[in-house]
């Protein structure tokens, strides 16, 4: 029943009036009581005024009982049904009461806490609970200090019976609920009508709107009223000319892009999570050579070409599935861009595939190898090293002469590694072509490491680097290129040293793990920013 708007309407009306009328109640409940308890405040101060000058003739009010009780009486005379106790300061008995409980000790019968205030010469007060045969009553006891010649002979105590105050504030909240459940009633009676007044034109254009579901776009809502419901009818009746139009629109724009892809320069081909393929174009059939009719499954005609491009790959590795790749089809070269498209409900149902040819662009890409940066990137690390160690020679830092032949013998090896790295530019188009051979023998990791750092060593002094090389073993014999991975390490290393700020610390770990040799290098530099980490292999690539 809550589905409905109609009863919502309902239950906020009733919410509202509820919480206006119980914000009310308190407020008026609260005042009443306030006005009441001041009311039996006024009045015992009253009475004390009376009794009090009176009082006050007497230094001993325990000799002269009989007047102070003759002083009670007569205020009783009045009309007066208050509890009144007058105690003595001299032994702390009642000599007068309206009760009868003379000559008791007031402590018994009386809040002591009260007396001890009168008796400090305060008038105080406080409500109080007296159990009664098992009957509990809430009272208002005040206290009041009688002096003679500035000192305190005694205190005048009242006790005011709370009963009738408690009934008018009972009564009070009796009206309160009985109102409010009153005004309950007459706004569920007052919210249905209006409530339905607002769903039944709703009601209304929800029916008309599932005919129009059916296809059926003849629907008319009446407009009534010029309010807001009234503005909703005139706005579906113009949605309802508004999509038969737009529905033709459609159809004509659906012609027309089926015109585009199907004789655009690049193939296309829809493709869903599950490989079907629900749609491709003549320049795709004519591209790969492949006939339409006997496309129906895309991945098992992709994974001829690259596995990465199959539909259940991208699907299970890849978030986005979006990308791009190169496959290579006899001596044609084709860029394959591919994203999502969404269903209704925003979920990825499928993938659609560009195919471009980009034969020619390769070529020119292949032809395109820049020279100077090819020789500005590769020669720049031993460049670097021969000058600081050269620089630092000619400084006459070095004093001792195997040193010095130390040093030269590192120039001399990277004056022949700029050699090999000149004759390695030429083979870049065997690296290209993956024709590349490498001089792989058995060597020492370790010592290749030490090498490397005794290359890289002046550098890290210039900048104060802490460069550390923590290793578990003596020696990690491998089958590798001594020279391809030594240009590997120096290049990471280089770039540590360069994007650590000065004082930083650089340390390299080599360990042998299964059958395997790990050589990590870490620094506390700024990294790379990680929409840049897919880019870390491209050639020449910088951040």
């Amino acid at each position: 029943m809550l589905n409905s708007i109609k009863w919502r309407f309902i239950a906020i009306y009733i919410l509202l009036v509820f919480v206006g009328m119980l914000v009310a109640g308190v407020f008026i409940v609260q005042s009443f009581e306030s006005y009441n308890f001041k009311a039996v405040d006024k009045k015992i101060k009253d009475i004390s005024d009376l009794i009090l000058p009176d009082l006050q003739e007497y230094f001993d009010l325990s000799e002269n009982s009989d007047n102070v009780q003759k002083i009670i009486d007569n205020t009783l005379n009045l009309g007066i049904r208050e509890e009144i106790y007058v105690v003595s300061g001299k032994d702390n008995l009642i000599i007068a009461t309206t009760t009868g409980n003379r000559d008791r000790n007031a402590s018994e019968i009386l809040d002591f806490s009260l007396l001890l205030s009168g008796f400090n010469g305060d008038i105080s007060s406080g409500n109080m609970e007296i159990n009664s045969g098992g009957t509990v009553i809430r009272t208002k006891d005040m206290v009041f200090p009688i002096e003679k010649d500035d000192e305190i002979v005694g205190v005048l105590y009242f006790r005011y019976d709370l009963k009738e105050v408690y009934d008018n504030l009972n009564s009070a909240m009796n009206i309160i609920i009985r109102a409010t459940l009153l005004a309950i009633i007459i706004t569920i009676m007052i919210g249905f009508f209006i409530a339905k007044g607002i769903t039944d034109p709703l009601n209304e254009m929800t029916e008309k709107a599932s005919k129009m579901a059916q296809g059926d776009f003849k629907q008319v809502f009446e407009v009534k009223s010029s309010d807001e419901i009234g503005k909703l009818g005139e706005m579906f009746n113009l949605l309802t000319r508004k999509l038969d139009k737009t529905l033709i629109e459609i159809s004509k724009e659906k012609s027309k892009l089926e015109t585009i892809i199907n004789y655009m320069d690049d193939g296309l081909i829809a493709v869903t999570k599950k490989g079907d393929v629900i749609h491709s174009n003549w320049k795709l059939s004519q591209m790969l050579n492949i006939k339409n009719d006997t496309l129906s499954n895309f991945d098992d005609f992709i994974k001829i070409y690259d596995e990465k491009l199959m539909i259940s790959y991208i699907v299970n590795e890849e978030k986005n599935w979006m990308g791009s790749r190169l496959i290579y089809l006899d001596e044609s070269i084709y860029k394959v861009n591919y994203a999502p498209y969404k269903n209704n409900s925003g979920e990825f149902n499928g993938i659609v595939y560009v195919f471009q040819d980009v034969t020619e662009q390769q070529k020119l890409d292949n032809m395109r190898r820049d020279f100077v940066a090819n020789v500005s990137h590769e020669l720049k690390t031993p460049l670097t090293s021969i000058k600081s160690y050269t620089e630092t020679i000619l400084d006459g830092v070095v004093d001792d002469k195997d040193m010095q032949r130390q040093f030269l013998e590192v120039v001399n090896s990277e004056a022949d590694r700029m050699t090999r790295l000149v004759r390695d530019l030429l083979q870049l188009s065997n690296f290209d072509s993956k024709k590349v051979v490498f001089d792989k023998e058995y060597d020492d990791y370790i010592d290749l490491i030490n090498k490397v750092i005794l290359k890289m060593r002046v550098s890290v002094e210039k900048k104060n680097q802490n460069l550390k090389f923590i290793t578990g073993s003596s020696k990690l014999i491998g089958y590798f290129d001594f020279y391809r991975i030594e240009q590997v390490l120096i290049n990471i290393l280089s770039n540590a040293i360069k994007y650590t700020r000065e004082n930083g610390e650089i340390s390299i770990y080599a360990n042998e793990s299964n059958g395997k040799i790990d050589i990590l290098i870490k620094d506390t530099g700024m990294g790379i920013p990680e929409k840049d980490l897919e880019f870390v292999f491209d050639r020449f690539y910088r951040v």
